[in-house]
């Protein structure tokens, strides 16, 4: 059996309880913070580490086009099977390389990376940044939620802090105009004090 992708391990194991848990929050309760910096016209929109598809799906209806990322077999097979979309297309990348995105060259309006980030280490995180930035089309935003709490048994996560994240970006182009602390949706992990960071970031037009 293949290792699993740095940074998901536990994902393929729990799929089934992750379907049942993320699928019965509303993408919008999810992302009230940005609800208000979504664009309201189709766009290009990158999910990367898009799970079960709850947001790609969500995106979708609301007409945009969306490239998910996702690789966890397991959660990516089931999310094709469970929202099936002509406007969605499913790839089997990840970062911190994003390698077949790279290929293809193509920018996006929007990216989302909802709980992703904080399952890269430092150097990860550090490598990912360009890659990442390379897919942010002129004037498009980067919209990231980092956890921060206890890490769940057989997780790989890292405590990582908005600031830190502005200054990786700050490089290329990318520009913080939110940041928004709020505690954890799930009733379950308030408890446990876990609270969440939703950021925006903002890529300047080169030209």
């Amino acid at each position: 059996m293949s290792q699993p992708v740095s940074g998901t391990e536990g994902y393929a194991e729990e799929a089934g309880e992750l379907f049942t848990r993320y699928e019965n929050i509303r993408s919008a309760d999810a992302h009230r913070a940005v609800l208000h910096l979504m664009p309201s016209s189709p766009r290009r929109v990158l999910d990367i580490g898009a799970g079960t598809g709850r947001d790609a799906a969500w995106f979708a209806d609301m007409g945009h086009h969306v490239v998910a990322v996702e690789p966890t077999d397991a959660l990516r097979l089931g999310a094709i099977a469970r929202h099936p979309s002509p406007a969605i297309e499913w790839l089997n990348d990840s970062l911190p390389d994003l390698a077949l995105l790279r290929r293809r060259n193509a920018t996006f309006d929007l990216v989302m990376l909802t709980a992703v980030w904080m399952h890269l280490d430092i150097e990860q995180r550090r490598r990912a940044m360009p890659n990442l930035a390379s897919r942010v089309a002129d004037d498009g935003m980067v919209i990231m939620t980092l956890r921060h709490g206890p890490v769940p048994p057989g997780r790989r996560m890292f405590e990582v802090s908005p600031d830190e994240t502005t200054e990786l970006v700050r490089p290329y182009g990318l520009q913080l105009m939110l940041n928004v602390h709020s505690e954890s949706i799930q009733a379950a992990n308030r408890p446990a004090g876990v609270s969440w960071s939703t950021i925006a970031l903002v890529k300047a037009n080169s030209t």
